[in-house]
């Protein structure tokens, strides 16, 4: 508790405004309570941090990679098929091919249908490495505009093949 006592306090007369006119002195005594500092509590359970930690991160990792698309690699019946078999991607958007059934697979883009002066060894899984268990990834970013049609190469005769442009 703060407490004031005994302040003399100046305070000028205004009556008749004369020159030299003087202050009378008045005398206060007064006791002022502090009050207590509001104090904030947060509480939050570590599953509510985890939900708000996981939503800022995918923010971020959308704010950074404005889109990616994810292509399955087989069908859930086991078909040896990409889904989508086509789909269009704008430049640098990231295409994640991800193993789903009926696999091994591998990911490789036809050399004569790519875009000119697009290298198809910086895009392509070389056809003897393959993606072996469930849920294994290949990600590629395709920079310039145009189609580009993709097999697998272990299941091209069966008709594993598709087409993405960029667009």
């Amino acid at each position: 508790m703060a407490t004031i006592t005994s302040a003399a306090v100046a305070i000028p007369s205004f009556t008749g405004l004369k020159a030299g006119a003087t202050a009378a002195k008045v005398s206060a005594t007064a006791k002022v309570a502090a009050s207590p500092v509001p104090r904030v509590s947060i509480k939050a359970s570590l599953k509510d941090v985890g939900v708000a930690v996981a939503a800022t991160a995918a923010s971020a990792i959308l704010a950074n990679n404005a889109m990616a698309i994810e292509v399955l690699l087989g069908s859930d019946d086991g078909g040896l098929a990409f889904i989508p078999k086509e789909f269009s991607v704008s430049p640098g958007e990231k295409i994640v091919f991800k193993n789903n059934a009926g696999f091994p697979h591998n990911v490789v883009f036809d050399e004569d249908e790519i875009p000119s002066g697009v290298d198809v060894s910086k895009i392509s899984m070389p056809e003897e490495e393959l993606l072996n268990a469930k849920d294994e990834t290949y990600a590629v970013t395709l920079t310039e505009k145009g189609t580009y049609s993709f097999y697998c190469s272990p299941h091209q005769g069966a008709g594993m093949v598709g087409k993405v442009t960029v667009n």
